[in-house]
């Protein structure tokens, strides 16, 4: 099975069933299936009478799937076929879930789809336009049948006859055709007035079965024949649904209904029948082939019924799922197929409720109901009380609770609808209350819902004005904090939306106004610039610290209640998406501490902000620097959730289409999840299973899988994610559908000249209804929507079904034409013949001038006639009759003939599409207002009419310009309407109408150059274009709306967004000129360090001389440059950067020693001559604190922070304060070793302390214990040096190759001990434990000495003089306290690390039961023997692992912490090192102190503490 395979999900919520089809979902034919179309694809689901598990997906199609239908050929069940609106027809094998095969000849949107039950090839389908195609798939082979002119809207195959297809049309006409005869209609059947929803034949073949269908058409069977009446028991019976609310049963052979089934009005428990409810009516039909006198159907609200077709009486159905309340459907149904599963007859349903139903032909109730997702999934949220409780934010404005623990029903689910009526974005629980659930909308709503209860949801009366992002639960904060216990409630909830603002809603006043915490924020910090768009918040879990994400990728930590500002972490430079913290229950109480953080630059940043929280500091720092980077996705972040169940796991999804777990405090990536075919867009980690995590993505989908099932471990890079990217884009960026034009009917005419309306309906069927199984996202559960959101009936079907392309092919159509506007491609230069081309003006009375050109004869019947009519005696009162019926003679008599012809030529121009010239008319009438008037009206109002309305007054030049500007705002001419606005002088209307459509830069010309240089309107306009140029990324241009705003601190910080080194120098420069010092001062700092990182020192101290408060910085700097110079000529270090260094020219004294350089350069350059200054430098560096080293620091970085540290012990050493200047060379030396570059700590202590440090003993205070401490910890550092210095400067260093297979030996066997390992390395093959003291240590370091051949002197020189007064004072090393409290700490590892065996083998124990029953998972809890072994190979008991380690932990508590706080080189180490070098016999050893050596490592042995120490000083 398919998910079975490795990486699969272990459950899905799936997406919706498609709505509106006439078959999109089916069951194969060996029962063991059932799919259904969602979206662009098809769900499969593995069929029982219990619960149903998913099978897998068949994705391939780009639109939404229109039908699908499996193989009912015996045999080849694992066949099926399904079409899509993108015109394709594909074959299927469920087995492989890949595509067989697929054709494309349908020119139109499919819409009925069958494969023929007779053949198992043969695949029939239909489109919108009547054309039928029957496609032979093994042999590639089609044929194209045209029955009927009309629209399909759904077929079916005979399953007794392989020739017979029975079509049902849109105008509710059966056909039968005969594909064996060209598609010859054999039946026309003809009775019902609508939709033919649905067709099945009878599964039993004869028409003699039925003895009470025989009384009804009795007549019409006496009056034929007998050869008729034998041909009649040979055929069968077919039914039909449609939605004129009936079912017919009709004769194959009659030609006619013997049956009519009326649907009955069924009222609802509680409520009475709406009449809006018929108009939503789909009557979906099926007739099983166990029960062939019973029909099953839908009804008006989602009931099924089973309809006797042989019982007597009216009443002729039976309801399914009567027996108890909730078991139907609550929306409508679309289709119905059964199956038979585990000796039971099953019916599956799909509905418009989203759920899809199994039900029990025997028992008439619902067996199990599967849930699914008709929107993204934006949100995911575990319940804190009720833990398995899994609420659901969909897009579908619906949420649901899913009880994951449910052992009876996965998919216990429970819906929430009420009161929503938009996409669900954000969900919180209540931490304490049970079942109170807090979710955010789409357009801006916050409410709380009681899912225990079927109330409404409270809705709070502040509404966001966008989208809601993130809800969280925390302390309140003042106001709501200032009252009473009694007064105020425990915890209040925090809304953060699309607008930036964070509200807090008072849980039990809902109906009051919320507050904006920004305010709070301003007044405890005293903030005056603006406050960067908040995008997330999240509260520590003790509910004492408030994070809070920006739009401009900073995260701010604030102190509750007064939220006041702690820190300001600036490492992500883009909008933040997510922010978790760890949670508070861990092993080691500072990962408590520790916050993720992911943005839209596909990064995870972690940040420990330990010492913050627990020093809160005078004023807010600034963080730079991560504690730890979580690279490998290659999108932007959505989510995070950090494990429950372990320490420092986390897992992240991100719009690249997968989710990955990491190991925080490793770096490392462990599994990556693929599943998905969207972009995720949630998850959540299980509380109650410890290797399950659920996401949601925007394929409508949840999943729930186990991260240890994942063949990958990061997310995918380079061609695997561009593939990965091209399986997402398949199923969300459907190919826009291209319309068929009629040959030789219409001709090629510009876009813009044709009047064809599909064209932008095709443009918002793309966006929109893609989006929601063909619908529109917002279906709420409005019922008077629904009719119009049909993409496959009225609203979309009819939508291309205009009259140009609605007739049948074989209909002669009349010539379309159209009118092509004259367009002027060329330039007509002037000649003699330009004037010929020139076009005439048209006339404006061409009625008459048309008249006026007929026949010489007629116009002197005109003459004649004008003659008469002008001196008749006596019959001027018979004048206007004379030229009633010649209008064009108006010219010639009176102004009411005259008005004839006017009125007479204005209706020509109507007719002829030039209003301009009928206005024109009017004005020489003298009807300006009604010319205007007119014009208004039909939005034809042009600049001419404008400029003449002054003739008719004051007030009608007004109104004209008034109407003019609606015209031309509905005309998209915004900036000429703002112009028309500024002629009333509405300078304001006119600015807002050029703001509202993003006009801004003429909008701020206008209220610069109209308005008071104080108008608040004016810095309105500034703020509002940078916020959008900065959400567009034209940070320059953002910044010179800040400074027009004056806003000199935003406009610093827009420039500083991108963050190369061009702006974060411009930023700082900008930021000083406005007197933003702090702002600069940061900025700098950044700069500098960008040009450090390009090793140019003197740009650097170019940027930072800038400012005094940076002087301290400035010498960092400067040891920083003679460090790395003084390296350099070392060559320590490897330089990775392919720039040229950039150092300054200082005169220095090369002879001297490198502290009196840096000192002389700080005086001379610097100016740090008094102890008052070095003291003032020292504090300032003093509260910098930089993350601590580890081995994945790069190079470069722990430099800078070893200089650091140097410059505060030189600080130090100009103020005499020894005590400091001790530690901060001691971290500077710790640095060096937590990263494992010992070339650069030997480097150090070379440059630092030469030789020894018994100079800084002389001046430590004796009593002072802390600084006697530090400096027992150098010295031991300096001695660790010189120890390998002496080893490695050895001529003898060939013994180390020679003792290769012992270091193999030693390294590798697992199970030996030291003396073991020792004894094997020479001749014995004995196995002796560690316990036995004939294996001493010495005997490895002595194997060799009589076999080694050296030059010996008889003197000793002064050169091994010097080397044994060297291994004399490395005595310091063999502290036999610091080698005490280094075995307690191991012994802590090993019994924790015995602990994380313990449990991962019982996850591993529970992983490989999961598939057992209830009782098993019982006895496989926690067991009290253990698989961890103790050193003799017996078991520990969990009880035993505790108790060791509270005993360690005792032992490691009663040490001084002036032992255990300093750090201190591994001691046995250093024993085993010395008694290497002692054995080679070139300096000779002090017995003391091999004897001390030996004593330690027997005291302090262990089998993983030497191997662990011979693989590091032999490697």
């Amino acid at each position: 099975m398919a998910a079975a395979a490795a990486g699969a999900p272990e459950r899905v919520l799936p997406a919706s069933p498609n709505w509106y089809c006439s078959r999109c979902s089916d069951a194969s034919e060996d029962g063991s299936l059932f799919g259904f179309a969602a979206r662009n694809s098809i769900c499969l689901l593995v069929v029982r009478s219990g619960v149903p598990t998913f099978h897998g997906e068949l994705v391939g199609h780009t639109e939404r799937v229109s039908g699908f239908s499996f193989c009912h050929y015996p045999g080849q069940s694992n066949y099926c076929a399904s079409s899509s609106d993108d015109g394709a027809v594909k074959i299927w094998d469920v087995q492989t879930l890949a595509t067989v095969t697929e054709h494309t000849l349908h020119q139109n949107i499919i819409s009925a789809l069958h494969w023929s039950p007779q053949m198992k090839d043969l695949v029939v389908s239909g489109d919108e336009k009547g054309i039928v195609i029957c496609y032979w798939h093994n042999r590639s082979n089609s044929q194209q049948f045209f029955p009927e002119p009309r629209t399909i809207f759904c077929l079916t195959c005979s399953p007794h006859h392989e020739n017979l297809v029975a079509i049902g049309y849109k105008d509710g006409i059966v056909v039968i055709i005969d594909i064996s005869r060209k598609g010859e209609v054999v039946h026309r059947l003809r009775g019902h007035d609508d939709e033919i929803h649905s067709l099945a034949w009878c599964p039993v073949l004869g028409e003699e079965g039925l003895s009470s269908w025989q009384e009804e058409g009795q007549d019409a069977i006496n009056g034929c024949s007998l050869e008729e009446v034998a041909t009649v028991t040979k055929s069968c019976y077919l039914a039909s649904g449609s939605k004129d609310q009936t079912i017919r049963v009709w004769s194959y052979t009659r030609n006619r209904a013997v049956m009519t089934l009326k649907l009955p009005f069924l009222k609802r428990r509680g409520g009475s029948f709406e009449s809006a409810v018929k108009e939503r009516l789909w009557l979906t039909v099926h007739w099983p082939r166990s029960q062939p006198t019973q029909i099953f159907s839908s009804c008006f609200g989602g009931e099924l019924l089973q309809s006797d077709l042989v019982q007597t009486g009216k009443r002729k159905w039976v309801l399914l799922g009567s027996s108890t309340e909730g078991q139907n459907h609550s929306r409508i149904v679309f289709n119905l197929c059964s199956l038979r599963s585990e000796g039971r007859e099953l019916l599956l349903s799909i509905s418009m409720d989203r759920d899809v139903k199994c039900w029990d032909l025997a028992t008439l109730d619902c067996r199990w109901t599967m849930p699914s997702l008709g929107g993204f999934v934006y949100s995911l949220a575990f319940s804190p009380v009720d833990t398995g409780c899994l609420a659901i934010g969909v897009g579908d404005n619906m949420i649901r609770v899913w009880n994951t623990l449910s052992i009876n029903n996965h998919y216990d689910v429970k819906t929430f609808w009420q009161g929503i009526k938009s996409k669900v974005t954000a969900l919180s629980w209540h931490p304490t209350k049970e079942g109170c659930l807090a979710f955010g909308t789409d357009d801006g709503k916050v409410g709380i819902y009681d899912t225990y209860s079927n109330k409404p949801p409270q809705i709070s009366s502040s509404y966001h004005k966008k989208t809601v992002y993130a809800l969280a639960w925390g302390p309140p904060v003042p106001p709501l904090s200032l009252g009473g216990d009694g007064d105020r409630p425990s915890v209040t909830l925090y809304s953060c939306a699309g607008e930036g603002i964070v509200f807090q809603h008072n849980p039990w006043k809902l109906n009051g106004e919320a507050h904006d915490i920004n305010k709070v924020i301003r007044g405890t910090n005293a903030i005056k610039h603006k406050l960067p768009a908040h995008t997330e918040i999240s509260w520590k879990p003790d509910g004492s610290i408030l994070a809070i994400g920006n739009e401009d990728g900073s995260m701010e930590i604030f102190q509750a209640p007064e939220l006041k500002l702690l820190c300001t972490i600036q490492q992500h430079h883009k909008l933040i998406n997510a922010i978790r913290w760890h949670h508070d229950h861990a092993a080691q109480p500072e990962l408590s501490y520790m916050i993720a953080s992911g943005s839209n630059n596909a990064v995870v940043y972690v940040h420990n902000i330990k010492n913050v929280i627990e020093n809160p500091p005078e004023r807010p720092v600034t963080i730079t620097e991560p504690f730890r980077t979580l690279l490998g996705h290659t999108a932007k972040i959505t989510s995070l959730s950090w494990s429950p169940h372990h320490d420092g796991r986390l897992v992240s999804v991100s719009y690249d289409g997968t989710a990955e777990v990491w190991d925080v405090l490793k770096e490392e990536p462990l599994h990556n999840y693929r599943g998905h075919r969207g972009r995720l867009l949630c998850v959540q980690w299980s509380p109650v299973e410890a290797d399950c995590i659920y996401t949601g993505a925007d394929d409508f989908c949840v999943h729930k899988w186990v991260p240890a099932k994942q063949e990958h471990s990061r997310p995918p890079q380079g061609k695997k994610s561009i593939e990965l990217e091209k399986k997402r884009s398949l199923a969300l960026k459907p190919k826009a559908k291209k319309k068929k034009k009629p040959l030789g009917k219409v001709p090629a005419v510009p876009d813009s000249e044709c009047a064809v309306p599909t064209v932008n309906e095709d443009e918002d069927a793309v966006e929109t209804p893609l989006e929601e199984n063909g619908l529109l996202d917002q279906e709420a559960g409005k019922a008077q929507q629904e009719p119009e959101e049909r993409p496959s009936t009225e609203g979309h079907k009819d939508s291309p079904t205009h009259p140009p392309l609605a007739c049948a092919p074989d209909v002669q159509k009349p010539p379309v034409t159209f009118r092509i506007l004259p367009v002027r491609k060329e330039h007509i230069k002037p000649g003699p013949d330009s004037s010929m081309k020139r076009k005439k003006p048209r006339s404006i009375l061409p009625l008459s001038t048309s008249l006026d050109h007929r026949s010489k004869e007629e116009l002197h019947q005109d003459c004649m006639r004008l003659a008469t009519c002008l001196h008749s005696k006596g019959q001027k009162e018979d004048l206007p009759s004379c030229s009633r019926d010649h209008v064009h003679l108006g010219l010639f008599t009176n102004r009411p003939t005259l008005y004839r012809l006017m009125e007479a030529e204005g209706r020509s121009h109507l007719e002829n599409g030039h209003p301009e010239l009928f206005q024109q008319l009017m004005i020489w009438k003298g009807e300006l207002k009604g010319a205007l008037q007119l014009a208004a009206e039909r939005g034809e109002l042009t600049d001419q009419l404008v400029a003449l309305s002054p003739m008719a007054g004051y007030q009608a030049w007004m109104w004209t310009v008034e109407a003019f500007t609606k015209q031309l705002c509905f005309q998209e001419q915004y900036v000429k309407a703002a112009s028309h606005l500024l002629s009333l002088h509405k300078v304001y209307e006119a600015v807002e109408l050029l703001k509202t459509h993003s006009f801004f830069r003429e909008a701020i010309a206008i209220a610069k150059a109209r308005l008071h240089p104080e108008d608040p309107v004016l810095k309105d306009l500034y703020t509002s274009w940078a916020a959008i140029l900065e959400k567009d990324g034209h940070y320059s241009l953002a910044a010179k709306c800040y400074l027009g705003a004056a806003a000199p601190y935003d406009a610093a910080k827009v420039l500083s967004k991108k963050g190369d080194l061009t702006s974060l120098k411009a930023a700082a420069e900008l930021s000083l000129i406005a007197g933003e010092k702090e702002l600069s001062v940061t900025f700098s700092f950044r700069c500098a360090q960008e040009l450090l990182s390009a090793k140019n020192w003197v740009g650097a101290q170019e940027v930072l001389q800038q400012h005094e408060s940076l002087l301290g910085q400035r010498l960092v700097f400067c040891l920083h440059e003679l460090l790395h110079k003084c390296l350099s000529e070392r060559n320590p270090v490897q330089n990775r950067s392919p720039s040229i260094p950039c150092y300054h020219s200082w005169v220095v004294n090369q002879d001297c020693s490198f502290i009196e350089i840096v000192t002389t350069v700080w005086q001379s350059i610097f100016g740090v001559h008094t102890a008052e200054q070095a003291q003032n430098m020292f504090e300032q560096l003093q509260n910098i604190q930089y993350p601590p080293a580890t081995s994945n620091t790069p190079p470069q970085q722990l430099l800078f922070y070893v200089s650091h540290e140097l410059t505060l012990a030189l600080l130090s050493h100009q103020t005499a304060s020894w005590k400091e200047a001790v530690k901060a060379i001691l971290r500077a030396v710790t640095q060096s070793y937590d990263a494992g570059n010992f070339t650069l700590m030997h480097e150090i202590c070379n440059i630092i302390v030469p030789g020894d440090c018994d100079h800084l003993r002389e001046k430590l205070d004796s009593s002072d214990i802390q600084s006697l401490s530090a400096y027992r910890s150098l010295q031991a550092f300096v001695a660790y040096v010189q120890l390998y210095n002496l080893w490695w400067n050895f001529p003898g260093d060939s013994l180390i190759l020679e003792h290769g297979t012992l270091t193999s030996e030693v390294c590798n066997n697992e199970q030996s001990t030291l003396g073991c390992q020792i004894s094997c390395a020479s001749t014995s093959s004995s196995t002796e434990g560690i316990h036995d003291t004939e294996a001493r240590p010495e005997e490895f370091f002595h194997k060799k000495d009589d076999g080694t051949s050296s030059e010996t002197d008889s003197s000793i020189n002064l050169n091994l003089l010097k080397k044994r007064q060297a291994l004399s004072s490395c005595g310091v090393l063999l502290s036999e306290q610091h080698a005490a409290v280094q075995s307690v700490r191991r012994d802590i590892s090993r019994v924790q690390q015995s602990l994380a065996t313990l449990i991962h083998q019982h996850q591993k124990n529970n992983l490989q039961q999961s598939t057992t029953d209830e009782q098993d998972l019982v006895e496989t809890q926690l067991p009290l023997s253990s698989p961890s072994m103790n050193e003799v190979g017996e078991p520990i008991s969990l009880p035993d692992l505790m108790k060791q380690l509270t005993e360690a932990n005792q032992k490691l508590a009663e040490f001084p912490s002036s032992i255990k706080d300093l750090p201190f080189p591994d001691v046995l180490e250093c024993c085993l090192v010395m008694l290497h070098v002692g054995a080679q016999r070139v300096v000779d050893l002090d017995p003391e102190l091999r004897e001390q050596c030996l004593h330690l490592l027997q005291k302090f042995r262990a089998n993983d503490v030497y191997r662990e120490a011979c693989r590091k000083f032999f490697t």
